[in-house]
Formats: C-alpha cells, structure tokens, sequence
C-alpha cells in the first residue's frame, strides 16, 4: 500500500478484520436526543474487542507482515489501547510483541497488555521519546514497528469505523450530517473521514480533543504541524499524542475536517452521562467527543450527528471517583 489512501483501503481493511474486530452497533438514546435536539447515534467502541477501536488498525497493519517480518515479531508504542491492540493482536498471529508504555500509564491497560502476552518497556513520557526506544529496540532485534497512528494500514484499519457509521446510518435510510471523533494522533478520524467522505461528501468531521492537548486544532489554524506544549497535561491518557502525524494531517485538511476542545471537568461530566444514561462505559479519552456534543460546541437542532466512545479502559478506582463526584 503506498501513502494515498482510499475508500477501497478501507473497504479492504473491513474484509481483513471481517470475524475480528466487532461491529458494534449504534446507540440511540432518548434522553440525549432530548437534550440536544438532533438524532444522536452514538459507536460504542468500548465494547470493542480489548475495549477499544485500536485492535482494528493493529490487526489490519500485522496480519498483512510477510511470514518472515511476522517470525522475528513487533514493537510498538502506546499509553494503552494501542498497546492493547498490537498484543491482542500479536497473540491471534502467533507474533511477539514489545510494547513501549509510560510510567503513568493506567493499571488496568498495563495489565491487559501483559495478559495477551506482550513485553512491556517503560519510559518517562515527559523527558524521553518512545519513537526513539521503539526504533532502538526494533534494529536490536530486527522487530517489525507497528505505529500508533501514522502507517496506511493502521489508518485504513481504525477507519472500518468510521466506514461502519456511514453503512449503518444509511441503512436506516438516513444522512449523516456531522460525526465527532476523539483525536489523539488522528488514525481514528483520518482513516473515518476517508470513508465517510467517500459515501457521504457533504457530512461535516470534527476532530475533539484535550484543551492542553490541542495540537491538531492549532495545527489547521496555522496549516502546519503543531506540538503539545511539555508542560501540558490531561486526564486523557489516550488522547496525549505530541503532535498529529504527517499522513493523518494531511487527510484531515484535504478533507476539510475542523476542530474542537474540551476541558477535563467537560470530559468528567461526560463520563458520568455516558455511565447514568448510556449504561456504558468510557474512558476519559473516550469521552471527549461526547463532551463536545453535551457542551454545546457543535449545533444540533434538528441534525443527526454521530459521536464514538472510542474506549472504555479505565483504572477502576479513577473512574469511581470521578463517577461519584459533581463538578
């Protein structure tokens, strides 16, 4: 596959995975339709196979390695969800997998990585850089590096997603008028957009994410790549990538994707939304696009938008405090 992605990518990513990643089905809620006024439909992917979208790209991206690149092994690098990804998926294939992860990173996303039987390596995410140990550690021992976001095959993977929404909306004889996507690094919204824009041209992505972590927003603002500031920080582990990638970007502004933020306490109440009215859990980072839609950062009067609750691994004892709290 070379750099230029298409709707045929992904439609080849959803035959891959076909008996893989779940196809998990959209919800509608009354209440939220309610409170916003438009059509909600919500993609749970925290009911995903290990809690995320991630398993799609990453099983799209190592099951298409040559028998020998597949014989040496991985290594990849993640705060959890990719982690959990490529490992899941490296035990189906029979491949090993190394896992570069913070120190920081949840518990439970390090235990589920250490449970399919992957390696892991620490590092201090805010004085050394995980894409330098991972290539240190892939020519030591020849390991194949599955990106988090920034590879063809993981974008064309995590956006089967996005390729989901637009088939089962207009399965219901619907049009899409705007779909929210929590961003991190943009796999998930530049693989999406690509099928989206493809089946439906004229519905509006918006990328959302941390308000200190806003690289990608400020990144359309000036037209070129934007990094985090070192002192930033955010409870959305899954959403702290540095800067967006230099493929997903690239989608993203072809595609005329625009941006929003939100704050921490805005991603706290969307969590404790999604658990009363929902019934489903969500991570902080998986919350984000949630938030920006219960925030009133997007009109809804009278449109159908679509929101994903990209992931729903979170340390116990963090999600029951901010569940139990009011902001």
């Amino acid at each position: 596959m070379n750099n230029a992605i298409t709707i045929e990518d992904v439609k080849d990513a959803a035959r891959q995975l076909a008996g893989i990643a779940v196809r998990t089905k959209l919800i509608e809620n009354d209440i939220l339709n309610a409170r916003t006024g438009g059509r909600i439909f919500i993609k749970p992917e925290c009911l995903q196979r290990t809690g995320s979208f991630k398993i799609r790209g990453a099983y799209n991206c190592i099951s298409r390695l040559s028998d020998a690149e597949k014989a040496r092994g991985v290594v990849a690098f993640s705060s959890g969800n990719h982690a959990q990804g490529v490992a899941c998926a490296s035990k189906m294939l029979g491949v090993k997998a190394v896992i570069v992860m913070p120190t920081d990173a949840p518990a439970i996303k390090v235990a589920n990585t250490r449970g399919f039987g992957a390696e892991v390596i620490f590092y201090d995410r805010y004085s050394q850089s995980r894409e330098e140990i991972a290539a240190d550690i892939s020519t030591k021992q020849g390991l194949s590096v599955v990106p988090s976001y920034d590879h063809p095959h993981i974008i064309a993977g995590q956006g089967t997603a996005g390729l989901e929404i637009i088939e089962d909306i207009q399965a219901m004889g619907l049009s899409l008028d705007a779909a929210l996507f929590n961003c991190g690094g943009g796999g998930l919204t530049s693989g999406s957009t690509i099928a989206i824009k493809a089946l439906s041209p004229a519905t509006q992505v918006h990328t959302v994410e941390p308000a200190d972590f806003d690289d990608t927003l400020r990144s359309f603002k000036s037209g070129k790549i934007e990094t985090v500031d070192a002192s930033a920080r955010s409870i959305c582990d899954a959403l702290l990538s540095p800067s967006p990638g230099l493929l997903t970007f690239s989608i993203l502004v072809a595609n005329g994707v625009t941006g929003f933020c939100v704050t921490d306490e805005e991603v706290k109440d969307a969590m404790r939304f999604a658990m009363t009215e929902l019934k489903i859990i969500a991570e902080p980072g998986g919350a984000a696009s949630l938030a920006a839609l219960l925030c009133g950062k997007i009109p809804t009067e009278g449109r159908n938008i679509s929101v994903i609750v990209s992931g729903g691994n979170v340390d116990p004892d963090v999600y029951a405090e901010i569940c139990a709290s009011v902001s």
